[in-house]
């Protein structure tokens, strides 16, 4: 049995599977599990009471995590002129307009996030079908389309987190590393949540939200109680 199959049922050793873990309980067993020799990323997957198929029920936004998310993320920016100073001065990684479309058709996405101005947008679209199947390509939505640009790639910086449901009615969202402290982590965790049940559809009946699991990169999922992690709320 390959090292890491061994450390990974060592790990499935040390949690119940058929318990519903209190949040601060979760985010320990979490950090104890967690066995790679990397700092692995702790990601929180929410199944929602939803039918993406309908418009009408789609759950899409983003939040800024109170604590970060413990990695340095590169944004480029589609501006010109006074916002182009702008983005360059708030910090952003890569800003241009055409000369990125070129690179990007190139091949080339050494960039975590991708924010543009709305005049830009008719030049950004050229590459859509490249940046939107990577989750890169800005939208309104998200506040990744705005003039707004300091506080757009500021956010990002301090680590912003996007989401969107998926096929099955799943969120998933990065909320940190092993390495914070479990408060931090607890902190970012709600701060998800709470975002879902504010972007909760009119539309979406019964239960909202159905499961929450936490696990680290590597590590085995563990379920949590929803009554305690809404409490935090």
């Amino acid at each position: 049995m390959p090292k890491s199959a061994k450390k990974h049922s060592a790990a499935m050793t040390k949690i119940d599977r058929n318990k519903l873990y209190p949040l601060k309980a979760a985010v320990e067993v979490v950090k104890d599990v967690a066995f790679a020799k990397f700092d692995e990323t702790v990601d929180v997957a929410v199944k929602l009471g939803v039918d993406p198929r309908h418009a009408d029920q789609m759950v899409r936004g983003a939040v800024v995590l109170p604590n970060g998310l413990g990695k340095t993320v590169r944004v480029l920016v589609f501006a010109k002129g006074e916002k182009e100073k702008e983005a360059l001065e708030a910090g952003a990684d890569y800003v241009g307009a055409e000369d990125l479309v070129a690179r990007i058709q190139e091949g080339w996405f050494d960039f975590d996030t991708a924010i543009a101005t709305p005049d830009m947008m008719g030049v950004v679209g050229k590459i859509g079908k490249l940046l939107g199947p990577r989750g890169l390509m800005p939208n309104p939505k998200v506040g990744t389309v705005t003039f707004e640009i300091a506080r757009a790639v500021s956010e990002s910086k301090a680590g912003k987190v996007e989401f969107r449901v998926e096929k099955a009615g799943i969120v998933h969202a990065p909320i940190g590393k092993a390495s914070f402290e479990p408060s931090k982590l607890v902190g970012n965790l709600v701060a998800i949540v709470e975002a879902l049940v504010k972007a909760k559809p009119s539309a979406a009946k019964g239960t909202y939200i159905k499961k929450i699991s936490l696990s680290s990169t590597m590590g085995p999922g563990i379920n949590l109680d929803i009554s305690d992690v809404t409490a935090h709320i």
